[in-house]
């Protein structure tokens, strides 16, 4: 026996087991036949559950049996059958909702999941679903709100018996048309059955395309937050960096921050280089004081000309200043200036400080004033845009404390090029300008002070001296380059003897293949007249 319950979401064919449960089954086939369902709710889904169903008043707590209409008030719920005992196992299965104490009315529910053990003691398992799963799936994925409700409503539209095998009792009468709609149906604060949901409705297709972009963004930052690459998928980049791309590698951070300047005070500009060559990786992030004056310079500097190229800006989608350790291993800050917060004392970290967690044990090696080898490793590495930006600017921008910082970040950079530290040069620079001082004051302090023409001729002979050495280091540039051209000049020689030898021989073997024609030509002529002589001396 079998029955159709025709919903807002789709067609269901439900098989009943009338030999197992017949008083359940024909209460079912007669509440269907007599349209009791037309019109319900399904009040209650829960994902992986059951769907639940059968309750005009669509609270649950309500719903009576078709015996109510043959033996009155006192038949409102009827014991339903306690054997052959079946079970919840299946995707599909159709049971009556217990009112307690093994009774039931018209409630039933549809399972949404499988091996659901916990139903099988209290409800009354009668069917099961043989076509539509498709509906359950729709009825497993819908939205519902705290009390399991659909958001929209899924509505019994229609029930059709298929076929019957119980009589019809003569206390009930079954109507020939479906109940109308109440005004209940229609004042329903949820989303209408027949109302379709449409989120693009009134919007452009580049509004659309930027909500897809949204969603597809915010996807990215929950599998990056999920994999441990960010701490939090909400995290935004600051609204007051711009990004600068397309650089020429002459460009340097200072001829930015001059032509950035114009729109507004700027807290760092920074060119990104290789942290081996020291080569301009062709873009920088420059950071301005007010979000204002970082919107106008994206407006206005976009495809701009500098140093011969047309530079892109962006706004900076880097998160820079708060650095992931890794998975379990905290987060490191960094202030305006880009300076690191040392994270346990809650304070602004100082590179060149040495700190009582590993200055205990070196105190001894290192020397006052000189930072020990993982300080200097991680000034000359992992230096901040502050440091990075007093290394690079020039003198005359700095005041007596500023200089003091340019001259120690200046000491701690390294040669890239010769691989030695610079830090050597400006001691031997030192020692220089002190003993030049050294000597000038021993000039004052003696008696015999020089006249001028001596002062000259002291100057003249240091001139010299100098003009000596620049000419010897010119002359040993000269010579390795005359050494290079001497070799040119001797490969080109050969080339040129090669090929003179070759015209040679090829006019040798003209000349020697002309004797031989000439040869020829003799040896045919002596013949001819030897024949000629014979031919004469045979006649006579």
């Amino acid at each position: 026996m079998s029955v159709v319950i025709e919903t807002t979401v789709g067609d269901i064919t439900i098989d009943l087991f009338t030999d197992a449960r017949p008083r359940t089954c024909m209460n079912f086939l007669k509440l269907c036949k007599m349209k009791y369902y037309n019109l319900n709710l399904v009040f209650s889904v829960e994902r992986n559950f059951i769907a639940q169903m059968g309750d005009p008043s669509a609270t649950g707590r309500g719903g009576e049996c078709i015996f109510k209409k043959m033996f009155g008030d006192q038949a409102s719920f009827y014991e339903g059958e306690k054997l052959p005992i079946i079970k919840h196992t299946h995707i599909g299965t159709v049971s009556m909702v217990s009112c307690g104490s093994h009774l039931f009315g018209s409630q039933f529910f549809i399972t949404l999941g499988e091996n659901l053990d916990s139903l099988d003691a209290e409800h009354l398992v009668f069917g099961k679903v043989v076509e539509g799963m498709e509906v359950i799936c729709k009825l497993n994925q819908t939205l519902t709100d705290d009390k399991n409700r659909p958001y929209q409503d899924i509505r019994i539209s229609h029930t059709v018996v298929l076929d019957d095998p119980y009589p019809d009792p003569k206390e009930v009468e079954f109507p020939d048309e479906s109940p109308k709609p109440t005004r209940d149906v229609f004042e329903s604060d949820y989303i209408a059955a027949d109302e379709t949901i449409d989120d693009t409705e009134g919007k452009t297709m580049l509004e659309i395309q930027e909500e897809i972009e949204e969603r597809e963004a915010k996807a990215r930052a929950t599998i990056l937050e999920m994999v441990g690459d960010l701490p939090d998928a909400d995290m935004a980049p600051p609204e007051n960096v711009l990004f600068v791309c397309k650089l020429n590698p002459v460009t340097t951070s200072e001829d930015l921050e001059i032509i950035f300047s114009r729109f507004g005070k700027i807290k760092s500009c920074e060119v990104i280089r290789d942290r081996i060559t020291n080569n301009s990786l062709h873009y920088a992030f420059i950071e301005f004081a007010e979000t204002k004056s970082c919107e106008d310079a994206y407006f206005k500097m976009d495809n701009v000309l500098i140093d011969d190229r047309r530079i892109h800006v962006d706004f900076s989608q880097s998160v820079s200043k708060i650095k992931w350790r890794g998975k379990g291993r905290g987060v490191e800050l960094f202030d305006d200036s880009g300076r690191r917060i040392d994270d346990k004392r809650g304070q602004r970290y100082d590179p060149t400080k040495e700190y009582s967690n590993h200055s205990k044990n070196k105190n001894k090696s290192v020397a006052k004033g000189q930072p020990s080898e993982k300080e200097s490793r991680h000034l000359d590495h992992g230096r901040p845009q502050a440091l990075e930006r007093e290394r690079r600017s020039p003198h005359r921008h700095l005041d007596g404390n500023s200089r003091d910082r340019h001259d120690e970040a200046k000491h701690l950079s390294r040669d890239n090029k010769n691989g030695k530290n610079i830090r050597q040069d400006k001691t031997e620079r030192d020692e220089r300008h002190e003993s030049a001082k050294r000597s000038h004051a021993e000039i004052e302090d003696s008696d015999d002070v020089p006249s001028d023409k001596e002062a000259r001729d002291k100057m003249l002979k240091h001139l010299k001296k100098s003009l000596k050495k620049k000419k010897k280091k010119n002359k040993k540039h000269d010579s390795d380059t005359d050494i290079s051209n001497t070799e040119k000049k001797k490969k080109k020689n050969k080339k040129k003897k090669k090929r003179k030898r070759e015209s040679q021989n090829e006019k040798d073997s003209d000349s020697d293949s002309e004797s031989k024609k000439k040869c020829k030509k003799s040896k045919k002529k002596k013949k001819k007249r030897k024949k000629e002589n014979s031919s004469s001396d045979s006649s006579e």
